[in-house]
This record gives structure tokens, C-alpha cells and sequence, in this order.
């Protein structure tokens, strides 16, 4: 049995994980919160240093659309893993209001919130319009008011100079930028904040935005140096057959939600009878190129590849499968083979 007191890593760097709530094929949002939860309890047992959940709208098959509630969930759930957003979107919300609830987080849950934010929209346009009170062009206004926010700290002048976010205001939780291509990257490292990276569906951005980081990076008071994580793609299942099996649910939810056609998560029964064309089996392969699937030996040593090619100084690794019983095996069997 793991030991919940020894964090789990691999080759030294720390193993994190990255939800979405996914929610199977006949099943209801609030069943897929519940098994997101028992996920939580389960690898911070295993060691796991962080659980970030994300945020999505409008999509039948993920039900994290508000992390802020989640994470107070999550966090309440469990004693000493880290509890975070990958991310918040922050075109969908005003700054003061992400300072306030993550602030709150922060006082309710002292040293373990992380605030990781996104650029995207996290969903469709019609839905993004809905929701949003600014688009991406927006975001360096936005991520400059909210740092203003927990800081406190505002130029001469400014009209939210006398705007409190109680609570927040100083005592905020650690903030992140998430990204999938250079542009938050860059931001990142020039504002000295540690920088996470969507290896699991950008992975042909990941070494140039992790060098784009570096090269820019300048200290600050959160951060003396760069620190960056990589998320991955991840199935572990006791063989391999048995591991691609499983992997055809998330792959034909992604194929459908490319298609225009979101839907809950398929079972593995359902992808495999699917009629796949060329086309998309093509698409396919292309995506389980940079995902990890297979048994604990073959995704140990995928792990510690891409390592060696990002020098990545954390893993977060993302699982989607149509059962939440064979999610949570995966972290197990991840956590054995690292400890191995």
C-alpha cells in the first residue's frame, strides 16, 4: 500500500492529476462529481501533490463547469492534497469575482489552492457569448486586474484602486498560467509565474512554448525561477490490449466533439463496433500518438520519456475512460510502477 505521507514522484519530479468529471453514457452529472471526488480522497492516499479540475460549458460528456464550487468540494473531501483549477477561463468571468472565490478558497483551505488560468473560452461560441464579459483580447487587462486584486497593488490612477476583494486582497491562493501555445508562455514567464502546458492535445507546442518560458522568464515574488508542468494523456490498465480498449471511449468522445457533435463518454463496447472511416481512424492514431496507453511498464516509460524531452519540473496527468472504477485503477497503477 502506498504511503499518503511519501509524495509520489517519478525520477524526482512530482505526479499531479487533471479532471474533467467526465460523464459516461447513461449517467447523470451528479454521479460523475461524486466519482470526481472519490478520485480526489483516492490519489491524494496514493501521494499525488495536486488535483486540478477543469473548466468546461455546454459539453453533454464533462460536468467541471464550475471549478470554484468543485474545489470547495474537493478540498473539504481531503486534508492534504493541493486543490486547483486547470483553469479558469478567465474571458468567461470579471476579475474581482475569481479573486473573491478564490480568495475564499484560499482562507478556507490555507496552503492548498492553486488559481490556474486559461485564455480559451473553454467551449463553443454561442456558448462563450453567453457567458463572457470580454474576449481573449482582453485577457492581459483581465490577468493585470486580477493580480491587482490579491495584491492590493494598483498604478496611480487606477479606477480599481480603492476595490477590495475581501477575501483575497493579500492572502490569495498560488496562481498559474496554463497554455497550449507560446502566447501564455511568454506571459508566464515575463510576470515570473510557474507555467503549465497542454502537452495531452497541444503536443506540438510543447517544447517550443516550455523554451519560450524559460528564455523569458524574470523573477518575482512568487517564483525565484521557472517552474513548469506538463500535462499528459494517460490510460494504464493491467496489459495494453486492455488499456486500448478502454482508450477507444476517449477517443471516440474526442472524434465527436471535433465533429460538432459533443455527447456523453461512449463506452469501450460502443467505440469498438463504431464504422470508423479512414479519415478518422487517421485522426485518431494521430491523437493516441502522444497519449500514454498501456500497461504500468509501457506508461512508466512514456512518463519518464517525456521527462527527458520537456525537463518538465512536474507531470500532471489527465485520464478519461468510460467507467470511473477503471480511472481510478489507472492512478493506482500509475502510482505503483513510479513507486517501483
Amino acid at each position: 500500500m502506498a504511503d499518503a505521507d511519501a509524495p509520489l514522484t517519478l525520477a524526482g519530479v512530482p505526479l499531479s492529476v487533471l479532471d474533467l468529471a467526465p460523464i459516461p453514457a447513461g449517467g447523470t452529472a451528479a454521479e460523475a462529481l461524486r466519482a470526481t471526488i472519490a478520485l480526489a480522497r483516492e490519489t491524494e492516499r496514493l501521494g499525488f501533490t495536486r488535483f486540478w479540475v477543469a473548466e468546461h460549458h455546454g459539453m453533454p460528456g464533462v460536468a467541471s463547469s464550475s471549478p470554484p464550487v468543485l474545489i470547495a468540494h474537493i478540498a473539504d473531501a481531503t486534508s492534504r492534497i493541493r486543490v486547483g483549477s486547470g483553469g479558469v477561463m478567465l474571458p468567461n468571468h470579471t476579475s474581482l469575482v475569481v479573486a473573491e472565490q478564490f480568495g475564499m478558497l484560499e482562507a478556507l483551505h490555507p496552503g492548498r489552492i492553486d488559481l490556474g488560468i486559461g485564455r480559451a473560452p473553454g467551449t463553443d461560441q454561442a456558448t462563450a457569448a453567453a457567458l463572457r464579459h470580454g474576449g481573449p483580447d482582453e485577457f492581459p487587462r483581465q490577468l493585470t486586474d486580477l493580480l491587482g486584486f490579491f495584491t492590493g497593488q494598483w498604478p496611480a490612477g487606477h479606477p480599481y484602486a480603492t476595490v477590495r476583494a475581501v477575501p483575497g486582497e493579500g492572502a490569495g491562493p498560488d496562481i498559474w498560467l496554463l497554455g497550449s501555445s507560446g502566447y501564455s508562455a511568454q506571459v508566464a514567464g515575463l510576470l515570473g509565474l510557474p507555467f503549465a502546458f497542454a502537452h495531452h492535445f497541444m503536443p506540438a507546442n510543447t517544447l517550443p512554448a516550455l523554451a519560450l518560458y524559460r528564455e523569458s522568464f524574470r523573477p518575482s515574488q512568487a517564483l525565484g525561477e521557472p517552474y513548469a508542468m506538463v500535462a499528459a494523456g494517460v490510460i494504464c490498465a493491467a496489459t495494453d490490449e486492455r488499456a486500448r480498449y478502454l482508450a477507444g471511449s476517449s477517443a471516440l468522445s474526442f472524434l465527436r466533439l471535433r465533429q460538432g457533435r459533443p455527447g456523453q463518454v461512449p463506452s469501450p463496447e460502443e467505440a469498438a463496433a463504431y464504422p470508423y472511416s479512414d479519415l478518422e481512424r487517421a485522426f485518431i492514431a494521430d491523437r493516441r500518438s502522444s497519449q500514454l496507453i498501456g500497461a504500468p511498464d509501457t506508461v512508466r516509460s512514456g512518463l519518464e520519456d517525456l521527462l527527458k524531452r520537456t525537463e518538465a519540473d512536474e507531470l500532471m496527468i489527465t485520464t478519461q475512460t468510460y467507467d470511473p472504477a477503471d480511472r481510478l485503477a489507472s492512478f493506482q497503477l500509475v502510482a505503483e510502477a513510479a513507486r517501483a
